[in-house]
């Protein structure tokens, strides 16, 4: 990742974080694009821009077609609380999973690149649904950028694998594929999350759950300020350094927890060995050995997924009611702020304070403030002026 890029590629990549339709976004980060100097460590940089290129005018494309009365086949709007993509080789028995978890209206085949376009479907467990999408087959071919569009947009991974085939090396491949697309499968040691604000006046916020190997926190802030990033929250997990920062300001890789359901096991089960190798591929993934066919092990993916997702479920009330019966659905260390904006950004300008029942305080009703970190199952009641 490149440091101390020049003054004219930065005010062009502003330019980029700037614009709003489709086409200003294009037109600015082929500017920007132009403005990277040509080195080795600028290639990563580059590859990244030409790539988030291809898919913006794809996406213009689907756009086109939309608005000429044809159907998109590939925009999945999201719905429910979490979305997870459902990927893996052809055959594996990605669409029957689906289908028998959600009871979407899936293709089912016993033939490979059955499925050509995603299908969504619904999946409910501990208050939050799961929108569960079955995907194309995630091979080199027409297809392959739009899947990897579908997987970046989602907020999780199920892995399906076929256990009568090469178990170890068909993961290994689709590991490495999706980390070339800049998808990680395996948490990183160290990454930055940077939430940037568009409205209101934040200010940038560090909240560190690890430190910085070669700076401080004013460093963070300096370098966010030298791209005109004055309003946003930036957490660290594990240990990072400055790069990395401004590595993240470029979304140049997202992290993705998965879980991996290894199918068909009504046909053979993996040996010890082979199970063992699969888990250090994905030291981080929860592996599940199971049958769609036969419903086994069906019933271990919600709950697995609820973990691995860190998920916390956050009960908003209002003074003297009752909480609501729909959560908020958060993840680890969400804050009060968070709350607050994901019902309105006026809650933020205009807090007072909130008062907080659950796990999170030291007595029911507690007053807290915006920084407050709450966990799975707290009820909030926020209070503003007027």
């Amino acid at each position: 990742m490149p440091t101390n890029l020049p003054a004219e590629a930065k005010a062009k990549w502003i330019k980029v974080m700037e614009a709003r339709t489709i086409e200003d976004k294009i037109k600015a980060l082929e500017d920007f694009l132009s403005s990277v100097p040509k080195h080795k460590g600028t290639e990563r940089l580059r590859e990244w821009a030409t790539k988030r290129l291809a898919e913006l005018r794809e996406e213009l494309e689907e756009r086109k077609k939309k608005k000429a009365g044809a159907r998109s086949s590939f925009f999945i709007e999201k719905e429910g609380d979490v979305q997870i993509a459902v990927v893996g080789p052809p055959n594996a028995g990605k669409s029957l999973l689906v289908k028998k978890l959600t009871n979407a209206k899936t293709i089912v085949a016993d033939y490979p690149f059955s499925t050509l376009t995603p299908v969504p479907g619904m999946m409910k467990y501990n208050d939050v649904y799961f929108q569960l999408i079955d995907t194309p087959a995630l091979s080199q071919g027409s297809l392959f950028r739009k899947v990897i569009g579908l997987i970046r947009n989602a907020d999780g991974v199920i892995i399906v694998l076929d256990a009568t085939s090469d178990l170890v090396n068909e993961l290994e491949a689709l590991i490495n594929m999706l980390k070339r697309e800049g998808i990680l499968l395996n948490k990183p040691k160290g990454r930055v999350v940077i939430d940037i604000q568009r409205t209101g006046r934040t200010g940038i916020r560090v909240t560190s759950m690890g430190k910085i190997i070669d700076g401080t926190i004013d460093d963070v802030r300096k370098l966010l300020e030298s791209y005109r990033i004055f309003n946003a929250h930036v957490k660290i997990y594990g240990e990072v350094s400055l790069d990395d920062v401004e590595q993240s300001i470029f979304e140049t890789t997202v992290y993705k927890p998965s879980v991996v359901f290894i199918n068909k096991i009504d046909l053979k089960i993996p040996g010890s060995q082979e199970l063992e190798l699969v888990r250090k591929l994905l030291p981080g993934a929860r592996v599940i050995l199971g049958s769609a066919l036969n419903n086994s092990g069906l019933n271990e993916i919600a709950p697995t997924l609820y973990e691995v997702l860190e998920i916390v479920r956050i009960y908003t009330k209002a003074p003297n009611a009752p909480p609501a019966e729909k959560p908020v659905v958060l993840r680890k260390n969400a804050t009060v702020r968070d709350v607050a904006r994901s019902i309105h950004s006026e809650f933020i300008e205009n807090f007072l304070y909130a008062r907080v029942w659950g796990k999170s305080v030291k007595y029911p009703g507690e007053r807290v403030g915006l920084d407050h970190v709450l966990q799975d199952g707290d009820i909030v009641e926020i209070h503003v002026k007027g």
